[in-house]
């Protein structure tokens, strides 16, 4: 029996489910209809843990002795091998410490922390939390747990393939497992490939941590010098020896994906199952979407781990600003048009039927206007035919949907104070939020008044709120007034902000 051959056995026998559960293979009806093949989720967020991770904490503790139990056991993690063993810790009546890395979000911390576990921040990545874990292995002779690199921790996670194929028996085309240290990724493919060889295995990273595919394409382990931090439950700088073995020997492939495709599969895993994923247990739907758009496969059965849902409150935020994008259906651009009235309401029906979702711009040259728009669109395809249809007439546009500047800040950043303008009178308006009510209220603005500032963005409430700023001298105060009530009286009712102390600052004209 060769090395390979002899993980069926382990895995066969794996001793999890006295506190792991069997998880569902769900069929992501939504998704599937979009991508034009059928799309099955394992659902691994469904373990009392939120996590896979608790099937090899599971494995590797049942095999302990009893001696080895009340020495207490010790491990490095950041967060989701974490809970595991403490929950494994808490069933098996034994102490149990975490090393986690102090980046590791505080949802995991407190988690460990309610299930038992004596929790140690140390280091920025686990690879900075292990070297630390090594240490008090040294002063308390406790025993370590590792997250990935242990033949019954591997063992333990490829019950996910034998569920798997238990559960489907029938044809599969691929099944895309995230990689972090690699151990769920070398179960899974030690199972699948033994079982059903056709069966392709691809691993999943993020681009700015590939420590796998940079050694499985180096032909040895490479240590990264920094890892990214968003998709935390595969911040890996240097995987196992072991997990490095079968990776290199048994996947496949493996992808890589953006930020920004990780956040539009947590969008996707939450429309078809309302289950918020956290970015690494969303990781592999990433790369499943990544492989489906390349190969242009149709009609095919592919299989996604969803492998946590234990995410930050707090990056939500971050989320939703970048799940259309990265899904591909939203575009942001920027567009010049003549500084003039009327110029600004064509630009808006420049976009037709498309949703607007972001509408930004600021007076700062008498000639020209430049605008900052976001609009929902089918693919990269759209953006090129919306280019085309701005540029037909005549006005400049640039497409900066990948540019990561303009995204993580110059989105937030579009104003600043125009010294040119003394009468500027500045409101914030609201209305009923529905399909084309943007443009509408744009109609309802079509006055003898220039627009000197303008932004709008859609949170998806049912109210949309812009910030409008008109050119308001005071000769033209009494139509003005007019203007107001005659817009209130269409459904449009204001705030005015001209002498707000943050406008005054940041956006208005210095004395």
């Amino acid at each position: 029996m060769n090395k390979h051959s002899a993980y069926l056995n382990r895995i066969l026998l794996s001793r999890v489910y006295d506190v792991a559960v069997e998880t569902p293979l769900e069929e992501a009806g939504g998704l599937s209809r979009r991508m034009g093949n059928r799309i099955l989720l394992k659902r691994e967020d469904m373990q009392p843990v939120f996590s896979f991770k608790l099937r090899g904490a599971c494995n590797k503790m049942a095999h302990l002795s009893r001696e080895e139990l009340q020495r207490g056991v010790i491990t490095a993690s950041a967060g989701n091998h974490a809970q595991g063993v403490a929950l494994a810790a808490r069933r098996l009546g034994c102490e149990a410490t975490i090393v986690m890395p102090v980046t590791a979000p505080a949802i995991k911390v407190e988690s460990v922390r309610r299930l038992g576990g004596q929790v140690v921040l140390s280091g920025e990545s686990f690879s900075d939390a292990w070297r630390h874990t090594l240490e008090l292995i040294q002063e308390t002779g406790c025993v370590y747990i590792p997250p990935f690199d242990d033949p019954d921790v591997i063992a333990g996670q490829g019950t996910i393939a034998m569920e798997i194929l238990r559960q489907h028996p029938e044809d599969i085309h691929a099944v895309f497992v995230p990689i972090g240290g690699g151990g769920l990724a070398a179960g899974m493919a030690a199972y699948i490939k033994n079982l059903r060889p056709e069966i392709r295995v691809i691993g999943v990273e993020p681009e700015d941590s590939d420590a796998m595919r940079l050694s499985v394409m180096a032909g040895q382990r490479i240590e990264k010098r920094d890892v990214g931090l968003f998709a935390d439950g595969v911040a890996v700088k240097l995987v196992g020896e072991e997990t490095f073995a079968l990776c290199r020997d048994l996947l496949d492939d493996i992808i890589t994906v953006r930020t920004d495709a990780i956040c539009g599969a947590i969008k996707d895993i939450f429309e078809d199952t309302r289950v918020v994923a956290e970015p690494a247990g969303a990781l592999s739907l990433a790369g499943l979407k990544t492989y489906a758009a390349s190969s242009g496969i149709r009609g095919a059965t592919l299989v996604g781990v969803v492998s946590g849902a234990n995410m930050n409150f707090d990056r939500l935020g971050h989320v939703v600003d970048r799940a259309e994008i990265g899904a591909q259906r939203e575009a942001l651009l920027a567009v010049v048009i003549p500084e003039a009235v009327g110029s600004f309401r064509q630009l808006c029906a420049s976009f037709g039927n498309r949703n607007i979702t972001e509408l930004c711009t600021r007076y700062s040259d008498p000639v020209k206007a430049r605008v900052l728009a976001g609009i929902k669109v089918n693919g990269p395809e759209d953006v090129a035919e919306v280019l085309a249809e701005l540029r037909g007439k005549g006005f400049e546009a640039m497409d900066l949907t990948d540019n990561e500047f303009a995204k993580v800040h110059l989105r937030h950043l579009v104003g600043g104070n125009a010294p040119q303008l003394h009468d500027e009178r500045l409101l914030r308006f609201t209305f009923p939020e529905r399909p084309g009510a943007l443009l509408n209220f744009m109609d309802a603005m079509r006055v003898d008044f220039n627009i000197t500032l303008f932004q709008y963005r859609y949170h998806g409430a049912d109210f949309g709120r812009v910030l409008v700023g008109f050119a308001a001298p005071e000769e033209k105060r009494e139509a003005f007034e007019d203007f107001l009530r005659r817009v209130e009286a269409m459904g449009y009712p204001h705030v005015e902000e001209s002498g707000n102390e943050a406008y005054r600052m940041f956006l208005g004209w210095h004395q």
